[in-house]
């Protein structure tokens, strides 16, 4: 399964992370969704002889257990997204990363924009990032500055993002570390103008370079760096050709099978 393979780099196999968020309302829907994703992958021409996109749908919570076993002996995992930073115990509405794993969950997110503008801090996201690797589920780290401002501090936001929330992350488990780069300001209806490839270029390279420094060369340069701004089937192929992204972490466009799959397909094609 592809939670029990080893994270090798790759560049010609890419990640898709669908993030479904709080979506959608029934489990007649995500189960549409899931069979239409189903037929679709591995469709592509290229897909056997470059490698089959590694796919991964999070879904609500109240949902993951089902989609595990829709998704069984098929080439989809299904990942949670959020879990906490302990076992068990009295943590009421929380979602026990032990319990994720025995169901079958490949992965997490963790510090997703989303759950770090309701007050999640660094050290609690490397709580929950030690405690989900602890119970041999791979994390999917979140990190992206709210504003670009023209002086640069926005790297030094990302720079304390990544360091902070990846403190007390294991080297010997490298392999189980994904990193997401999330650019807020281009991000929902709010958004100030669209990322573009150039900006997840410059990015990728920096948080690499902190990924290095944190972990060693050899193990720095195999960690996938995933776009994860508003990624769509029409910007998919730039920001893999020209701005090098390891594959995405998809918010809206993984609730629509159609849009989903063109992703895939495009992630399947891709040598670059």
């Amino acid at each position: 399964m592809w939670r029990d393979e080893a994270l090798c780099y790759n560049q010609s196999v890419k990640f898709v992370i669908g993030n479904w968020k709080m979506n959608p309302s029934s489990f007649a829907e995500a189960k549409r969704i899931i069979t239409v994703v189903k037929k679709n992958i591995g469709k592509h021409p290229h897909a056997r002889l470059r490698g089959q996109a590694k796919v991964v749908i999070c879904p609500p919570a109240l949902f993951l257990a089902s989609l595990v076993e829709l998704t069984k002996n098929t080439a989809i995992a299904v990942g949670g997204q959020d879990s906490y930073l302990s076992d068990e115990g009295a943590h009421t509405g929380e979602t026990s990363p032990s319990a994720l794993r025995r169901l079958g969950a490949a992965c997490v997110i963790l510090g997703h924009s989303e759950r770090r503008a309701i007050g999640e801090s660094d050290t609690v996201i490397a709580q929950k990032v030690a405690s989900a690797v602890r119970n041999r589920l791979r994390v999917v780290l979140c990190v992206g500055e709210r504003v670009r401002d023209d002086a640069g501090a926005y790297f030094t936001e990302v720079k304390r993002e990544l360091r902070a929330s990846l403190e007390k992350f294991p080297r010997s488990e490298i392999k189980r570390l994904v990193v997401a780069y999330e650019p807020v300001w281009a991000i929902g209806a709010k958004a100030i103008r669209a990322a573009k490839p150039e900006d997840f270029r410059e990015m990728s390279v920096f948080i690499r370079r902190n990924l290095v420094d944190c972990f060693g060369k050899k193990s720095g340069l195999v960690i996938p760096i995933l776009y994860g701004g508003s990624a769509d089937e029409r910007n998919a192929e730039g920001f893999l050709r020209e701005g090098g992204a390891d594959g995405f972490l998809v918010g809206r466009a993984s609730l629509d099978p159609q849009k989903f799959s063109a992703i895939i397909r495009v992630a399947e094609s891709a040598r670059y």
